[in-house]
């Protein structure tokens, strides 16, 4: 299971989305408050969920393609976190000063997002592998 490029990838994912919230604000409010992702319960659902899908993903290294599916969906899903990110930043700079500064917790789901499409890649390669072995028999 560790030996796998694809496991060292999702872990680095899993950190990225269940750790590095944690320490990374979102974006600082005015007043120099940070807002962390625990402060909406949207934001700690979509963290939660994605690092559900990584541990599981992680966890179902026997099966190629199930691991395949779940990290798309995960990918998907850092999307729509990315986006709700993407999102919110613009409206409320645009029409309020509530956000004074972006902060580097909205590139999470960036990071997230990189580490799951090279798992995925590998295990597509793995997945090759095995069936042209299986052709060979």
């Amino acid at each position: 299971m560790i030996q796998r490029i694809q496991t060292v990838y999702l872990v680095l994912a899993l950190v990225a989305t269940m750790v590095l919230p944690f320490v990374f604000p979102l974006w600082t409010l005015e007043g120099n408050k940070d807002f962390y992702f625990m402060m909406d319960m949207v934001y700690v659902t979509l963290f939660g969920l994605s690092t559900t899908l990584s541990l599981l993903s992680i966890f179902s290294y026997k099966k190629r393609q199930h691991q395949f599916v779940l990290g798309r969906l995960n990918i998907i899903l850092n999307l729509i976190l990315l986006g709700l990110f993407v999102y919110r930043s613009l409206n409320l700079s645009g029409a309020t000063p509530a956000v004074a500064e972006k902060g580097i917790g909205m590139f999470l789901p960036i990071v997230a997002i990189v580490f799951l499409a090279l798992a995925n890649k590998a295990i597509k390669k793995d997945e090759d592998l095995v069936k042209s072995v299986d052709r060979l028999r």
